[in-house]
Formats: structure tokens, sequence, C-alpha cells
């Protein structure tokens, strides 16, 4: 039996660390959420983590909803409370008092190029979860047609997304996926 104690804490300070990381929101620290929670902790499969995922970008709300999903998961509503905060709190806390001090160096050049940098960084992160989900959702040919098709959809069209969700939603009630 798991020592939920033991369990909290864990989640508290993992997303408490992926907070502090999770430059363009918690998306970006998605492929550390996995790691963690599949690979080091075993607390789901891959295939429960692509679910919540999911859950998680057709809710209404922020995409850190990931993270109170996958705390529910692990501890119930507890869990998800003490992920969500974790995740939520230092952030806040960190932008709080550093924004004032960030403000007033505009202009300087070290500000700039530290936000120049920013941006491929959080690009490459959310990238890294494209791939992670991409290898945990394509299990056939059917999938991967989805996958590719939604992609080059949502990059060159301004399609909406939720047809989309629906229509592979219908796919995979009708057993094509």
């Amino acid at each position: 039996m798991r020592d939920d104690g033991a369990v909290l804490f864990t989640l508290a300070f993992q997303f408490a660390m992926m907070s502090l990381l999770a430059f363009g929101g918690a998306n970006a620290v998605v492929p550390e959420i996995h790691r963690q929670a599949v690979e080091i902790q075993g607390w789901m499969n891959g295939r429960q983590f692509a679910d919540l995922f999911a859950i998680a970008q057709a809710a209404p709300g922020p995409n850190v909803m990931i993270v109170t999903l996958v705390g529910f998961h692990v501890a119930g509503f507890t869990g998800g409370l003490v992920a969500t905060f974790a995740m939520c709190g230092p952030t806040a806390v960190l932008a709080c008092f550093l924004s004032r001090t960030w403000d007033r160096f505009r202009e300087k050049p070290w500000r700039v190029a530290v936000q120049a940098g920013l941006v491929p960084i959080s690009v490459g992160l959310v990238a890294a979860s494209a791939i992670i989900f991409t290898g945990i959702a394509v299990h056939n040919w059917v999938a991967m047609l989805i996958t590719v098709a939604t992609a080059a959809l949502a990059y060159w069209t301004r399609f909406n997304p939720l047809w989309l969700f629906g229509a592979a939603s219908l796919m995979g009630l009708a057993g094509f996926v």
C-alpha cells in the first residue's frame, strides 16, 4: 500500500519544480510531467496520460488542467489540489515579486536577449510535447493519418480544431482508431 503523504509530497515537489520551468505555460513541461508520471513514478501508463491530456485540452479553461487531472488520478481530490497549487503557486509568487523589477529593465539589452532566448525554448518544449503524444497516439495507419491531417489543417487553415476533435471522436466510436 502506498504512503499517501509521500505521494502528496512527491506531487507537490515535482510540480513546484516544473512550475519554475514552464516558460510558455504548462504545455511546455508536458514531456517532464509525462516522464515523472509514467516513466519514473509509474502512476499511469502512456495511454492514460494521453487521455488525461486530451481531456485537459478539450475542457474549457487553462492548459494547466493536465496538472490537476494527473494529481487527481494519482491521489484523488487532494492530489488534484496539491498538484494545481504546486504548479501555480511558485510562479505566481515569483511573478508578483519580480514583475516590477523586470519592467524596470525593459530597455536593457540583457532583458531583450533573455526574452528572445525564451521564445525558442518555449517552442522547443511544446514541440517535444507533440512528439511524445504522437508516439503514444499513433498505433496504426488510421491514427497516423488523423494525426497528419489534423496537424496540416491546424497549420495551413483557420479551421476550428473542435471540428477535428469531433471527427476523430466519431472515427474512434466507429472503430476505425
